[in-house]
């Protein structure tokens, strides 16, 4: 039998709030918040983003290729985890201890504001480093930050990034390399991807509104989210995963959603759960054509459309490759911190799409009727990289 691996602890920081307290009670909140206007990001127009409003911590003692907000995000979720890393090290050893981190945007926005300063005075900002953009560098400063000195990588996979990180360290308990991972991701919000996506007419300028005939594109957002995971019994188990890439298009996903659906498919049979086992399915719903008609065929096709589901980006914003991490760390608090059994609402229209399966997407106030126990995060990105994490309540 497999080696069963646990999600310890969690730290979190994104537009809904700083730390699990903060995050779960907007998430379950009466009206949906989370979004704010921007029109900072993307000259003559003003959208609706998923902006991080916690302060955030200086690194002005780190070597600069390792400054910048991607990593001052990282180091918020960081802290909140901090006492459990530690003594994970002191139990283990630190080179026992692994980091895997997601991410796409890395230290973009510091390179945004360094071409900026370039073309205006001749001459790149003392307070820059070409490094600074690499994605490396999220796993380099969480390994420099944490103590932890074993192996250390960075995923990039666009939105399937920090799915896949988790992915990766439980493969790494399961085959006995280290004892402990900091895994999870990180994204901040940049000209760069508001700009792409717009260019793409993928951007929303309203909060965006996932399943509805009227759905017209993404809420960028960013934040971040860690894990401690161990072989050591925690209160949710990683039980399962699914990874695919359909390599239909670099950036929209196989119609016939094939690629998805064999995630999924992969992800109960890791965790050994049949369709009926799913209390809730956590949707990519990135409010797109393609994605939506997509992914809402695939649920279809594996789960049936009578499971609950929602899709959580009209709250957090899409944080692209954090957002793997992000809406793995809403389901962790939904198995392990939630005793009501609420479910997360799916925030629309109501404007049903005939022309999509009609899946069981969840009302504001909805509660399970049953402990909530066995729960699908799925992740779809660019280029067909598909990732669906199985999570189940201890």
């Amino acid at each position: 039998m497999d080696t069963a691996v646990f999600l310890n602890d969690l730290g979190i920081v994104c537009a809904l709030g700083d730390g699990r307290a903060a995050v779960a009670e907007a998430m379950f909140a009466e009206v949906p918040g989370g979004l704010s206007n921007n029109d900072s990001l993307l000259p003559g127009r003003t959208l609706a983003l998923g902006e991080v409003c916690t302060p955030l911590p200086s690194l002005d003692e780190l070597p600069l290729a390792l400054r910048g907000r991607n990593n001052a995000l990282l180091a918020v979720a960081l802290a909140q985890i901090a006492p459990a890393v530690a003594a994970a090290i002191a139990r283990y050893g630190a080179e026992r201890v692994a980091v895997v981190m997601g991410t796409s945007t890395s230290g973009i926005g510091e390179g945004e504001r360094a071409m900026c300063s370039h073309a205006s005075s001749g001459h790149w900002p003392a307070d820059y480093d070409y490094a600074q953009q690499e994605m490396g560098t999220a796993a380099q400063f969480v390994r420099l930050r944490s103590g932890a000195q074993g192996p250390a990588w960075t995923l990039s996979t666009a939105c399937s990034s920090s799915a896949k990180a988790l992915a990766s360290a439980a493969r790494l308990l399961r085959a006995g390399v280290v004892d402990a991972v900091i895994a999870g991701g990180s994204d901040s919000l940049c000209r760069f991807t508001v700009a792409g996506f717009s260019a793409l007419e993928s951007v929303s300028a309203l909060r965006c509104n996932p399943f509805s005939q009227h759905r017209s594109g993404i809420n960028i957002g960013e934040g971040a989210a860690l894990f401690l995971l161990t072989r050591e019994i925690g209160p949710v188990v990683l039980a399962g995963w699914g990874e695919s890439s359909d390599a239909h298009h670099m950036s929209a996903p196989d119609p016939q959603g094939q690629g998805a659906i064999d995630a999924l498919q992969q992800a109960l049979k890791r965790a050994g759960w049949s369709p009926a086992d799913v209390d809730y399915v956590n949707l990519h719903g990135t409010a797109t054509d393609h994605n939506d008609a997509m992914e809402s065929l695939a649920v279809s096709e594996v789960l049936g459309t009578g499971v609950p589901a929602s899709s959580t980006k009209p709250l957090t914003g899409h944080t692209l490759g954090a957002s793997g991490a992000i809406e793995a760390a809403l389901c962790w608090m939904m198995l392990a911190e939630n005793p009501l059994q609420r479910l997360p609402p799916h925030w629309w229209d109501g404007a049903v799409d005939e022309a999509l399966p009609a899946l069981s997407l969840v009302a504001p106030g909805s509660r399970l009727a049953r402990p909530l126990r066995r729960i699908l995060s799925n992740s779809f990105a660019f280029g067909g990289s598909n990732a669906v994490l199985a999570l189940e309540r201890r």
